[in-house]
């Protein structure tokens, strides 16, 4: 079905909302989509082949960046489906990058690089990439030896970002070295901002609680469904970000989401390069398991001041599954001033103006 007549029976029977800057990237993608249904991909001829390169260089791909919630991964979807008689494939990028890992470990030796390119263009010679977000060493400084590896056999990139293309790895080890593959994207991309001023996801928890106490079964289930509305019912996967050195696991992430338990994220020996890395890596945080404390738990305690204070810095949002409300969590004449600050902190976190005014019902 055309991208525009698909997107237009959406808007019709209520599924979406007309918004004018989701129109205009729905144009680039619409124009894309007709470029690649009326030029099929041709098979590779034996010079390619011998060189490792496609003989026609595909269109131009698209980088759509823009803040969570504003449509973006919904119109990449839309124009994947739009798109006929192209082997592709639709991936999110952690993803991607986790099954790239993998091959190097399968495929190793020299040039492993080009070969890791072979199979991704063998299967697919258009590639969705959702919500490239460049967070880990390992995968700066290898992206942008295979983006050019891919492009140059004629592999078309289509991929979302919360972020513009300059703000990838931003701080990141050894990132001028990561400067020429944004320097590449700009030249190889159309890059499009989506500008909307509406989070759409954020209107399916209006009215809802994001701090759930007590630990009931009908909270449990609030909190899930609180997940599967942010993330679009994503079953998230496991991350890996690179801290000074170390890595640090997130158990579950997807669009821009990350869960953790309260333990694996107070009980274990973090500080503050660990919460800054989890804050600029991910805008919504869902915690479980969130406890009293007890006096005896000074350590916890502290850990878990100074990650309310890091995420508020930050403007995390915040969906806490806790024992009790934000006032029963620490233990009575311990850390007063730090812990009336946090428990403001924290309601302050669940408040319709920390989480964004501009909401809408979908």
């Amino acid at each position: 079905m055309a991208l525009t007549r698909h997107y237009r029976e959406k808007l019709k029977d209520g599924t979406l909302k007309p918004d004018q800057a989701q129109q205009a990237v729905l144009e680039k993608l619409s124009a894309l989509s007709v470029a690649l249904n009326l030029s099929p991909p041709q098979k590779p001829t034996l010079l390619g082949r011998l060189f490792r390169k496609s003989s026609l260089p595909g269109p131009r791909g698209l980088y759509v960046f823009g803040d969570v919630g504003r449509g973006k991964t919904m119109l990449m979807d839309l124009f994947y489906d739009s798109v006929q008689n192209w082997p592709k494939r639709r991936i999110h990028f952690h993803a991607f990058m986790q099954d790239v890992h993998g091959q190097r470990q399968r495929l190793g030796g020299e040039d492993v690089i080009n070969r890791i390119a072979d199979e991704w263009a063998s299967n697919a010679r258009l590639l969705c990439l959702d919500e490239m977000q460049v967070v880990d060493i390992a995968d700066a400084m290898i992206i942008g030896r295979l983006y050019e590896a891919l492009h140059a056999r004629g592999v078309v990139l289509v991929t979302t970002s919360n972020l513009p293309p300059e703000d990838l790895y931003r701080d990141g080890l050894n990132r001028d070295l990561f400067l020429p593959f944004i320097a590449r994207l700009r030249e190889t991309l159309d890059v499009v901002s989506l500008q909307s001023t509406t989070d759409y996801r954020l209107g399916r928890i209006r009215a809802r609680e994001t701090f759930l106490h007590p630990a009931t079964a009908e909270n449990r289930v609030a909190f899930n469904t609180l997940w599967k509305d942010l993330t679009d019912n994503a079953q998230g996967r496991a991350e890996t970000l690179e801290v000074m050195g170390r890595k640090l696991v997130v158990p579950k992430a997807a669009h821009g989401c990350a869960a953790f338990t309260f333990a694996e994220l107070c009980m274990e020996p973090l500080g503050p390069p660990d919460y800054l890395a989890i804050s600029k890596a991910y805008a919504t945080i869902f915690i479980s398991g969130m406890p009293r404390l007890k006096a005896s738990q000074r350590n916890e305690t502290k850990r878990f001041i100074l990650m309310i204070d890091t995420f508020y810095d930050a403007h995390i949002r915040l969906v806490a599954l806790a024992d009790g409300p934000p006032e029963s969590i620490f233990p009575k004449n311990q850390h007063a001033f730090e812990s009336a600050r946090t428990i403001s902190r924290l309601k302050e976190m669940q408040s319709q103006s920390w989480w964004g005014a501009t909401l809408v019902e979908t």
